[in-house]
C-alpha cells in the first residue's frame, strides 16, 4: 500500500482520545470512531470526532469505509468487538489492529477468517485523563501477520515511535515488563510515600521533596548505566545503617517488605560490598 489508509477507530476511551488525534496528525484520514451504543460512549465518541473530523457510528451502524480497523478497547472487549463487526461486515477493511500488551492477535481471529490481516501493536507508554504523552521515541511491540506488521511498522514511524517484532511466546513476558515501568513503578512511589510518613512527613511534601533526587537518579540511568548510578548504604556495605532501617520499618510491613526485596535485588543486580553480611541481615 502506497498511500495513507484510512483508518477507523474502535473506542472512545483514554486510548483512542489520545491515539486517533495522534494518527491524524500523521496525516492518515479518520472515517469512524465506533462506539457501543450507551449513551456515555456516544457522548465521549461525538467529542473525539469532531476533533478529528469522522463521523460516529455503532457496530450496525458503521459504513466500514477504511481500510484499517483500530481496536482501543479494554482487552476483555476486544474479541466479542471484532465479532460483531464480523458478523455486520468488514465492508472495505483490509488490515486490524488491537493494542493489547497482554494479548495476541488471535483475538481479532473474526476478522481474519473474514479475509482481514489483523496485528497486535503495543505502545509502551501511559495514557491518563489530562496527559498528553508524546510518542516521539515510544516503542511499540508488534506481533501478527507480516502484512499487517508491515503497515503497523510504517504507521509508527509515521507517529514518531520506534518498533520492534515481539514474538506470540514472549508476550506475556513483555506485558510483566511494561506493567512494572509504570502501574508498579507507581506503586513504589507511592510506597515512598510511607516511608516519608515514617519519617513525619505529609505525602504531598514527600512528593515534592522526592522528585529531584527521582529525576537525577532516572538521568543518572539513562546516561551512565545502572552501575554507575548506585549510591547509599549498599555500595558502601553499610549493613549497620541497613540494619536500623529495618528494625524502624518493623512497624511499616508493607514497606518494610518492598525494602527488603529491593535490597536483594541490589545485592544480586548492582555493585554491592559486604554482600554475605547484608544478606544474613536481611534473612532474619
Amino acid at each position: 500500500m502506497t498511500k495513507k489508509p484510512a483508518v477507523a477507530i474502535v473506542g472512545a476511551g483514554s486510548l483512542a482520545t489520545f491515539l486517533a488525534p495522534a494518527v491524524r496528525k500523521a496525516g492518515y484520514r479518520i472515517t469512524e470512531i465506533i462506539a457501543r451504543g450507551r449513551a456515555k460512549s456516544l457522548s465521549r465518541a461525538r467529542t473525539l470526532a469532531a476533533r478529528v473530523g469522522a463521523r460516529v457510528a455503532t457496530v450496525e451502524t458503521a459504513a466500514l469505509n477504511a481500510e484499517l480497523l483500530w481496536f482501543c478497547v479494554p482487552d476483555r472487549e476486544i474479541r466479542a468487538a471484532a465479532g460483531s463487526i464480523a458478523l455486520h461486515g468488514t465492508g472495505g477493511v483490509k488490515f486490524a489492529f488491537h493494542s493489547s500488551g497482554a494479548l495476541l492477535s488471535v483475538e481479532l481471529h473474526a476478522l481474519r477468517s473474514a479475509g482481514v490481516t489483523v496485528a497486535s501493536a503495543h505502545p509502551l507508554m501511559t495514557f491518563v485523563p489530562r496527559s498528553k504523552p508524546s510518542l516521539t521515541g515510544v516503542p511499540f511491540a508488534l506481533e501478527g501477520d507480516a502484512a499487517a506488521v508491515r503497515l503497523a511498522r510504517r504507521l509508527v514511524r509515521d507517529l514518531g515511535g520506534e518498533s520492534f517484532s515481539l514474538s506470540s511466546k514472549r508476550k506475556a513476558a513483555y506485558h510483566a515488563w511494561a506493567t512494572m515501568t509504570s502501574p508498579l513503578l507507581l506503586a513504589y512511589l507511592v510506597t515512598l510515600e510511607e516511608a516519608a510518613n515514617a519519617a513525619g512527613l505529609r505525602r504531598a511534601d514527600a512528593r515534592r521533596m522526592s522528585l529531584p533526587i527521582i529525576r537525577q537518579t532516572l538521568e543518572n540511568y539513562a546516561k551512565l548505566g545502572p552501575l554507575h548510578s548506585f549510591s547509599g548504604p549498599f555500595i558502601r556495605g553499610d549493613a549497620e545503617t541497613v540494619a536500623k532501617h529495618m528494625t524502624l520499618l518493623k512497624r511499616h510491613r508493607t514497606t518494610r517488605g518492598v525494602y527488603a526485596a529491593l535490597a536483594r535485588n541490589a545485592i544480586d543486580l548492582l555493585p554491592v560490598k559486604n554482600r554475605t553480611a547484608l544478606r544474613r541481615l536481611l534473612e532474619k
